[in-house]
């Protein structure tokens, strides 16, 4: 298992915890609480569940580093808990979502990150960049959520877009991360099913057996 996952997975989680409680300006937020427990809970079931040689190609996927695209979107993810943070315990500016939409909120986000460990699961070839995996002898995966729709990781994060703002409990914090992040995600899943479709053998026939990208029976 790379080393460096565990700490840029400990890195990740402190720091969450850090822009949610310091912007805030006090621990006692229950939300942020389970919202951290979640994180938490994904990042020991991904080091239990996955395969190492996953965990390195989206480490470095390809040998190679991050792209900046992918260290923006974890600095927006960041900013958005310190937005978060800031609304619930300070300021106040849009913090009036209802419990039970936040709990609901909490819901989608716990079951968003369980589609993605699932994925990942069944997955080997899901690395964090777009690109055919011939050096990992990348084939068309069918099987698990893939059965269902194309792009299941995309979907699942862009549940996890949609609801992690109202899962902290701020309006405010949810439309930034939904303004920045969901185009992002709509571009990569468009962007990777084309090289997919142009580049990866077999993937054009399933994509014709599995017509829907990332919402059954819609798109």
């Amino acid at each position: 298992m790379p080393i460096s996952a565990y700490f840029q997975s400990a890195l990740f989680l402190i720091g969450a915890a850090v822009a949610l409680f310091a912007s805030a300006g006090t621990f006692a937020i229950a939300g942020f609480w389970v919202y951290l427990v979640i994180l938490g809970a994904v990042f020991v079931a991904s080091f239990a569940m996955l395969d190492s040689d996953l965990l390195r190609e989206r480490m470095r996927p390809g040998g190679k580093s991050l792209p900046v695209g992918l260290w923006l979107f974890t600095i927006v993810i960041l900013l958005h808990f310190i937005v978060a943070g800031l609304d619930r315990g300070r300021l106040h500016f849009s913090d009036g979502v209802p419990p039970w939409l936040r709990v609901l909120g909490l819901a989608v986000v716990a079951a968003a990150y369980a589609v993605v460990l699932w994925a990942m699961r069944v997955n080997r070839f899901f690395s964090s960049v777009v690109r055919i995996q011939s050096d990992r002898g990348q084939f068309v995966v069918k099987t698990g959520p893939y059965g269902f729709i194309r792009h299941p990781g995309y979907a699942a994060g862009i549940l996890i877009v949609l609801a992690s703002g109202i899962a902290l409990g701020s309006w405010l914090a949810a439309g930034l991360l939904v303004i920045t992040s969901l185009p992002f995600l709509l571009y990569r899943a468009i962007s990777e099913d084309r090289v997919l479709l142009a580049e990866l053998p077999g993937y054009r026939e399933y994509a014709g057996q599995v017509r829907w990208r990332l919402i059954p029976g819609i798109w």
